[in-house]
């Protein structure tokens, strides 16, 4: 079986009256795009009927006004967007993943990614369970729903079912009466809760959802907890709270969540700009601007200008209206997508010393087609700053990086990978620094920087093979 990785959005919400939730959940899953490209789906839930629409593509391609009309009102929905790996089914893995069984009608949607998911399917197709996509969250699904047999609720089968999952998982989970939100004991990915003027609660992956549907902040889900919203009210089950190390992901913070969002209270826009004043207070390099690289190279190249001295500069152009290169599934599309996604400015590039600042360096493709482009604007000198350590291992928790055998930082050095991107210098921030960019920086996960994973992982790799290939 094939382990997927997927970086995802999640929202759910809970109405006090029977309205057009499905509509509110359309503006929260536009506003989570950014997490997820490839499909997107949504389930209503009206007294207990789910109904469902799903398909491959951005929000707006998917709901169109007849699909998101022919949605029913009702009290409870939830939403998914989701990227998924090269040669999978995009529409058949589409969440929210939705099952008939005897105790009532359940809809789920992931964000994360397990890595105990063969032995749960094994376990579970041993017993009659009949899968029909490639993604783990089926596997949660049946989970849930076996435990349901022997359950006096679905908060206990809920319970019990978590007990059984290894590796990052936030959920939003519609019961025929009830929402539930749950977050992995680790806090591997974000998951927070809202509540709107009317008396709505809502649960979202980023902050960001919440604005989009007019919802105020109350708080984060914790990581181990389970929270119930029913007709009753709002219960929530901590006893799973601090039995893990909290391990959210360090990238949540450098790329994928969106900057204005507030990840586990801290800022994403605040923290980027702490990476590029790291960046700049162990530098030396002389030059004339600094710029970023749409969309999350921007924050960390205004700390960068900040704390040098060095002026701030928009270098590029970029065209709205095509998606993350990072998260398209293969490596033509990502190619032919930054062709016309990103346009250096002339004026501003041409005989210039540049500071460029970006993210991460992955496969180093991407990288060395924007380089290139500086170059053919004019630009003197190009620095390059990451605004993160060098990736030297896969992630298991729910985020595509690739088989390490592919990832630049491990077959060549500091210096070699510069001269591959063609820039005269290039320096990344350190795990030490990263730590340091908000104030439970301790707590992050770093495992594909330093290899120092939080869990039992699938698919060991040695860590002999890559630890001394990062010479800084």
């Amino acid at each position: 079986m094939e382990h997927i990785h997927e970086e995802c959005g999640v929202f759910g919400i809970f109405s006090q009256t029977r309205k057009d939730v499905a509509s509110l959940s359309y503006y929260a899953l536009y506003s989570l795009q950014h997490r997820g490209q490839e499909s997107a789906g949504i389930v209503v839930n009206d007294d207990g009927i789910l109904n469902v629409y799903k398909d491959k593509g951005l929000v707006s391609e998917v709901f169109i006004q007849d699909h998101l009309h022919s949605l029913p009102q009702g009290r409870i929905a939830i939403g998914h967007v989701r990227y998924g790996t090269t040669g999978l089914d995009a529409k058949k893995n589409a969440q929210p993943i939705c099952i008939n069984h005897m105790k009532g009608n359940l809809a789920l949607a992931h964000n994360g990614n397990l890595v105990n998911s063969y032995e749960l399917r094994k376990e579970l197709e041993s017993t009659g369970s009949i899968f029909y996509t490639t993604s783990d969250t089926e596997s949660i699904v049946y989970t849930i729903v076996k435990e349901r047999l022997t359950s006096k609720s679905i908060e206990e089968a809920v319970y019990k079912a978590v007990q059984k999952l290894e590796g990052a998982f936030s959920l939003v989970i519609s019961s025929p009466s009830k929402l539930i939100a749950v977050r992995d004991p680790h806090g591997f990915r974000p998951l927070c809760m809202g509540k709107r003027d009317d008396g709505d609660i809502v649960f979202a992956s980023e902050t960001c959802a919440l604005d989009a549907v007019g919802a105020h902040f109350v708080r984060d889900i914790l990581p181990g907890e389970i929270v119930t919203v029913s007709s009753s009210g709002i219960h929530t089950n901590k006893s799973l709270c601090e039995t893990c190390k909290k391990s959210l992901c360090a990238f949540e913070y450098i790329y994928f969540a969106r900057s204005d969002s507030i990840i586990d209270g801290h800022s994403v826009h605040l923290a980027r700009q702490k990476c590029g004043e790291f960046l700049a207070k162990s530098d030396t390099v002389k030059a004339d601007l600094v710029i970023g690289v749409p969309d999350s190279g921007l924050d960390a190249a205004l700390g960068y200008a900040n704390a040098s001295g060095i002026p701030y500069a928009n270098g590029f152009v970029k065209n709205k209206y095509i998606g993350r290169t990072f998260i398209s599934p293969t490596n033509s599309q990502r190619t032919k997508e930054l062709n016309i996604k990103l346009n250096p400015i002339r004026s501003v590039i041409n005989g210039k010393r540049i500071i460029l600042v970006d993210d991460s360096i992955v496969r180093g493709s991407t990288c060395r087609r924007i380089i290139r482009s500086l170059r053919e604007a004019g630009a003197k000198e190009i620095h390059m700053r990451i605004s993160s350590p060098p990736f030297i291992g896969a992630c298991y928790y729910g985020t595509d990086i690739d088989d390490p055998e592919k990832l630049i930082a491990n077959q060549h050095t500091i210096k070699e990978i510069a001269d591959i991107i063609e820039v005269d210098s290039l320096n990344y921030l350190t795990v030490e620094q990263l730590k340091q960019i908000v104030p439970n920086g301790k707590e992050l996960c770093t495992a594909c920087f330093d290899l120092k994973y939080p869990t039992r992982i699938a698919n060991h790799q040695s860590k002999s093979k890559f630890e001394n290939k990062i010479k800084f």
